[in-house]
């Protein structure tokens, strides 16, 4: 597993460069699928605006204002934060010192904050002075749908994060109120639902504020959001964040660390041999010292989730069952000998569920992206979009770990309730854009 960018280096290039411990892998996958997402949807809103599906709207701006005070102090502040974080991460953190802990402490750069926030003002002062015209004047300006990926595309970026939060809080209300801020603020937990919910409800609103069919918006974002969810999860499985699936009690781990097939009770003999970790949350240090590693505890061992598969023997073992060494939380046993601070594997293998998804929802991607040339009728390529990913999510549902709610008898988990209600949804959507197409108006 490589939790952040040093790891990368170090295991390719030999190179043991700490500082580049602050670029989290998870992250920098996360803007590479935000990146992926404002190509593919900024190249179908051009395709729709050319079929006359979307227009330009005309707007007035003015031209020619020298930077205002609250231009100057706003990148003044941003400057501030960025390079008081980023320039501490570089030249003051202590090594030992989680990079994600240290960007969400109070801990930092002050003459990094203060020589980046003069740079961003500086920078602001002088491009506006550059466009500086004796007179202000005013100047309408032709813009279209796909000049506002930018906008729409920070929106999501917000929005996401923001539903992200909100909804892992509420799946985990003990440590909500047990410790809200550290909750809120804390660089883990993130529900990809949440984030999609409230990123797409303001995408929407944004939308209808500018005038854009909302109808030909979410069609046009359908790929896009199958492809960067895909690229999200190779985050999740290289920094190995937690999001993987049960046991798979078929696999074990030898003594160097090698995925092989169990033996008959060989699962059960490891469930006792790590019973604190599995009960309590805890393994033992060098010294002895118990410490807390997962938050993952269960009852008894009886509890503890585990299906069993083996796969096909053509097929590489950690395809079917993967332990996450050096994953980015810190969970597991400890590596023996290893000395890094993600020096820790899981006591037995669990289906990396993050790799089935890739693997889904690249397929996916594909498929939408050949066949929405040939989908006619508006509001069908989402509703697609919606019936592929809720059926992709509901049933990878059911060997991941996740806490589950009792609906009408039937035991759900948070993500597997949304997704009913988006292949539902998709359904439904795909009937009335169906009716609407037939409509004597449209014809």
């Amino acid at each position: 597993m490589y939790p952040n960018l040093y790891y990368v280096l170090k295991d390719w290039f030999g190179v043991e460069w700490h500082k580049f411990e602050f670029i989290n892998m998870f992250g920098l996958m996360v803007a590479f699928a935000f990146a992926a997402a404002a190509w593919v949807i900024s190249k179908e809103l051009q395709r729709k605006e050319k079929q006359g599906l979307l227009t330009s709207r005309d707007e007035v701006i003015m031209v020619g204002k020298p930077a205002s005070i609250q231009d100057l102090i706003l990148n003044g502040v941003v400057g501030f934060v960025f390079g008081y974080k980023i320039i501490g991460l570089l030249f003051s953190k202590p090594i030992e010192v989680n990079a994600q802990d240290y960007i969400f402490s109070k801990q930092g750069n002050i003459v990094g904050g203060i020589l980046i926030a003069a740079l961003l003002a500086g920078v602001k002062w002088w491009d506006a002075n550059k466009q500086k015209l004796a007179q202000p004047e005013r100047r309408t300006v032709r813009i279209w749908p796909h000049d506002r990926v930018g906008d729409i595309i920070v929106l999501g970026l917000i929005f996401g994060i923001l539903g992200a939060k909100l909804f892992d809080a509420v799946e985990n209300m003990e440590s909500l109120i047990e410790d809200p801020i550290g909750t809120i603020f804390s660089a883990s937990g993130l529900t990809f639902y949440g984030g999609l919910i409230l990123a797409s409800i303001a995408i929407c609103w944004y939308g209808y504020k500018k005038g854009i069919k909302l109808i030909h918006l979410v069609d046009s974002a359908a790929p896009a959001l199958m492809i960067a969810y895909a690229i999200g999860r190779i985050g999740c499985q290289v920094a190995g964040d937690g999001d993987w699936g049960v046991y798979n009690s078929a696999y074990a781990l030898n003594e160097n660390g090698k995925i092989i097939a169990a033996t008959s009770n060989e699962f059960e003999n490891k469930l006792k041999q790590h019973e604190t970790y599995f009960l309590n949350g805890s393994v033992a240090d060098s010294t002895g010292k118990q410490l807390f590693v997962t938050n993952r505890t269960y009852p008894t061992l009886q509890d503890v989730p585990r299906k069993y598969f083996k796969g096909p023997s053509f097929l590489p073992n950690w395809l079917f069952a993967y332990p996450y060494p050096k994953n980015v939380n810190k969970d597991g046993i400890f590596i023996k000998g290893d000395k890094d601070e993600h020096n820790k594997v899981l006591p037995s293998p669990v289906f990396p569920t993050p790799l089935y998804e890739i693997i889904i929802c690249t397929f996916f991607f594909f498929i939408l992206w050949a066949i929405r040339k040939k989908i006619n009728i508006a509001g069908v390529m989402f509703s697609l979009y919606l019936i592929l990913n809720g059926t992709e999510r509901f049933l990878i549902e059911k060997i991941r770990v996740n806490d589950h709610y009792d609906t009408a008898g039937v035991s759900l988990s948070q993500a597997q309730i949304i997704a009913i209600s988006l292949i539902l949804g998709g359904f439904l959507l795909t009937f009335w854009s169906i009716s609407k197409s037939k409509a004597p108006s449209n014809m």
